[in-house]
């Protein structure tokens, strides 16, 4: 293929990815359809999360180190606006950029009016199966199948019955979080309590990216008797990370392994587990499809069955609570296996 024949250069000439912090590539100019390799747009939260957006930086980094291109990730701006967002799907597109994905469900409307524009070119999105069209594959997970093996970790691992959730906007995506958490707890301990908040209605009020208020509503939880936290709310969570381990109770991450994150590492001994969900194998499966030449499109749903969500046991103490594991496993089987049907709303 031609493109393969272009990324010995275009390697060479392209050392490293460079972001600017105004929502802008920092290249310029219009590329050589497919010599330039996969982009992604961030969420809100950007990179260094620690969490969601991070772990979709993980496959764009696995699919450079793999197929020898530039490939480039671009950070949201403060306050922008859906039009913002199409000019930055659309300028990726433009420069040659193929696959172009958008990190989050915030990205729908901009994903659709991009792809029209560029029929040529693959689009992924994240989080989001409402984009029809030959050329966009919606990156879609069962967060329920995750959430209800952290409620199982949960129900077992507390000793005051009573746990939290702290969710970072009001939407239907992190109620499909809180609905397996909140079942995985009742089906294996009913007397355990599941206290819930959501942090912001909107996305743009910062549920995602506030790190002090995921640790004040920690902090309430913690007050009302919660000794595990489990929150699904971006950056955000950070803050429910720290004020978990600063009360000695346990908090669960979520998306990506928390506990071997490095800015969190300070607090890893009191992260029990984390629930996630591969978006970083779900973006370099994308990349992979271009470079072989059969581009996905249509929804493409990653489960527990397929290994798309999941628990970690990277904590020691995952293994050290009686009955945790055991609880966790027997648990997941019957998922993958039709017996437990898990909820997608409250």
């Amino acid at each position: 293929m031609a493109r393969r024949c272009s990324r010995t250069a275009v390697a060479v000439a392209a050392l490293a990815l460079v972001v600017t912090g105004c929502g802008e590539t920092s290249s310029g100019g219009s590329g050589e359809k497919g010599e330039k390799g996969m982009a992604i747009a961030f969420d809100i939260g950007g990179q260094g999360d620690q969490s969601f957006n991070d772990a979709a930086y993980a496959g764009l980094e696995k699919a450079r180190a793999e197929f020898g291109y530039k490939g480039t990730a671009v950070e949201p701006k403060d306050g922008e606006s859906d039009a913002d967002k199409v000019q930055r799907l659309k300028q990726l597109a433009k420069q040659g950029y193929d696959p172009v994905v958008g990190i989050g469900f915030i990205y729908a409307n901009a994903t659709k009016e991009a792809a029209e524009a560029y029929p040529d070119t693959t689009f992924g999105i994240v989080d989001d199966s409402t984009v029809k069209a030959d050329n966009v594959a919606p990156l879609v997970f069962n967060e329920e199948q995750g959430s209800y093996l952290a409620g199982v970790a949960a129900a077992k691992a507390s000793k005051s019955k009573t746990v939290g959730f702290v969710g970072g906007v009001d939407v239907p995506l992190i109620h499909k979080f809180e609905a397996g958490f909140a079942q995985g707890v009742k089906d294996t301990d009913p007397k355990v309590k599941v206290v819930t908040q959501y942090l912001t209605e909107t996305a743009e009020e910062g549920g995602f990216s506030s790190p002090d208020k995921g640790k004040a509503a920690a902090e309430a939880q913690i007050e009302k008797g919660a000794d595990v936290i489990y929150q699904a709310a971006g950056l955000s969570g950070q803050g429910v990370v720290e004020a978990a381990a600063k009360a000695k109770k346990w908090a669960i991450g979520v998306d990506s392994d928390q506990y071997k994150q490095k800015a969190l590492a300070s607090y890893k001994d009191y992260i029990l587990t984390s629930a996630t969900k591969d978006v970083g194998g779900a973006v370099y499966a994308l990349a992979k499809s271009v470079e072989d030449g059969k581009p996905l499109s249509g929804e493409q749903r990653f489960s527990l069955k397929e290994g798309g969500v999941g628990v970690t046991d990277s904590n020691p103490k995952f293994g050290e609570i009686p009955g945790l594991k055991d609880a966790v496993e027997k648990a997941k089987k019957d998922i993958v296996d039709g017996k437990v049907k898990v909820a997608t709303t409250p």
